[in-house]
């Protein structure tokens, strides 16, 4: 390959990313404090969240209730009830 104009051309190119300027303005360099916002949703979903905690799995009036009807004889299931439920149930499961 051969280069035009000789190589000093091309030298001077190098020659010229070689010099340093003078700095002219130095810049204090402030900081930034971090900012952290939680949006209204947010705020409901963990209120909401907080509530359904307090609230206990099992409602032990409704298992005494039961258990009471059970130990004296009240408590009585229909079968046709009983068939009907594990249908849906069943059938809720497939869709």
């Amino acid at each position: 390959m051969k280069i035009w104009g000789g190589i000093t051309g091309v030298s001077r190119i190098y020659d010229k990313q070689k010099k340093i300027g003078r700095v002219g303005e130095v810049y204090e360099a402030t900081s930034k404090k971090d900012v952290l916002s939680i949006s209204n949703n947010a705020k409901d979903y963990q209120t909401v969240l907080k509530s359904l905690k307090n609230i206990p799995d099992i409602r032990k009036e409704k298992v005494k209730a039961l258990i009471e009807k059970y130990e004296t004889g009240r408590y009585n299931v229909n079968g046709r009830d009983v068939a009907d439920k594990i249908i849906k149930s069943i059938i809720d499961k497939k869709i």
